[in-house]
């Protein structure tokens, strides 16, 4: 199977549609949809790993073919997080996971709701 299309599979196995995973990406639709081209341009390494963590499949899958498409959830018991810290929580596994799929905009949104939740349920306790 090629490049190009182990990028769809990826892509179309999160839902994501081309500009979605642009916009992941930091890059144009173009670039993505060159990518799934199997005449298209292929991604930097750099691109192919992150486009790997943002929908979830394991590079090595992505980059050549062979492997797992998925981690299976005994691969995936340590999964680094911010500053090598290891996750072992399986929500907070999903909702780092999920987290990492959304765009940086819905991030930031999400990140300040939580906050401004934790704010509030903080001063009512006291």
């Amino acid at each position: 199977m090629k490049l190009a299309l182990r990028i769809r599979i990826a892509r179309q196995q999160v839902r994501l549609s081309q500009e979605q995973l642009a916009l992941e990406l930091g890059v144009t639709r173009g670039a993505v949809a060159n990518w799934e081209c199997t005449d298209g341009a292929l991604p930097a390494s750099s691109r192919l790993a992150k486009l790997a963590e943002v929908t979830g499949v394991t590079y090595e899958w992505l980059a050549t073919g062979r492997g797992p498409m998925l981690s299976s959830a005994k691969d995936q018991e340590d999964i680094p997080a911010v500053e090598a810290e290891m996750v072992h929580d399986a929500d907070e596994r999903r909702l780092l996971a999920a987290f990492r799929r959304m765009s940086a905009a819905r991030r930031q949104r999400f990140v300040l709701q939580l906050e401004a939740d934790l704010m509030t349920r903080h001063k009512a306790s006291r």
